[in-house]
């Protein structure tokens, strides 16, 4: 049967009876004065953490200035380059939002014509690549998508707000279909722009990937995969690239 633990007074007088035994056992050290070297060493101690605190203090606002500083100056630039992309896209964006609407609208109304999808069939790609040339004013190509899966139909003209458009059409053994739209971007008040990437839309009546080089847009349409569009339009891009158009 377990001991039930003393009443509290009883543990208060052992814990007061221990103190005063360890006075006793060290009562000829208890009134001597503190050595001066523990009081030096004391002193040192507080001297030198009340340094440190000092130091933290003002390192940390040091570093909350800098910190603060250097965010005001990295915004500051992020804001100026935002600001300057904002400028520039503000200048080419009407022009270049028309050209790509205007290809995918192209595309949505000939892409499921059966009878008259092109002007100038497949039958007389050099008639169709002189007569587009001609009338755009710039040497033109059409890129082989024969490797992709994709033969040519054939293409036709059509008006933009800039001058004259070509559309070419290209057709999978499964009727899928894509269009290749080109045309200038020059002649307005906005400046061209040599811009090559690949930019990718999808707020017109079928997705697109487009690009400008030297004044011309290129805008490949069609109701695919954005990976398969890409995969169609870095084809198209390689060989206009490499065939200096």
């Amino acid at each position: 049967m377990n001991t039930p633990p003393p009443p509290p007074d009883e543990d208060l007088q052992a814990w007061q009876a221990q103190r005063d035994a360890l006075r006793q056992l060290h009562r000829e050290v208890l009134d001597e004065p503190v050595p001066p070297l523990l009081l030096e060493a004391a002193g040192l101690a507080g001297r030198q953490r009340a340094a440190d605190i000092r130091w933290l203090r003002w390192g940390g606002m040091a570093a909350a200035v800098a910190i603060a500083f250097g965010a005001g100056w990295l915004g500051n630039a992020q804001w100026l380059r935002a600001a300057g992309d904002a400028a520039r896209l503000s200048r080419t964006a009407p022009a270049t939002q028309e050209f790509v609407h205007a290809a995918a609208v192209a595309h949505a109304v000939y892409a499921p014509e059966k009878r008259h999808p092109v002007e100038v069939a497949a039958a007389e790609q050099q008639h169709l690549v002189q007569w587009l040339s001609r009338r755009l004013d710039r040497p033109l190509k059409v890129p082989d998508l024969s490797a992709q899966g994709y033969t040519l139909v054939g293409g036709r003209l059509l008006p933009g707000s800039q001058g004259p458009r070509a559309q070419f059409m290209f057709e999978r053994t499964g009727g899928e279909r894509v269009t290749l739209y080109i045309g200038s971007l020059a002649g307005t008040a906005e400046p061209a722009t040599d811009e090559t990437a690949f930019r990718f839309a999808t707020d017109s009546p079928v997705p697109s990937f487009y690009w400008v080089d030297r004044g011309f847009g290129y805008a490949l349409a069609g109701a695919l995969p954005r990976d398969a569009l890409l995969g169609l339009a870095t084809a198209v891009y390689r060989q206009l690239e490499g065939a200096g158009g």
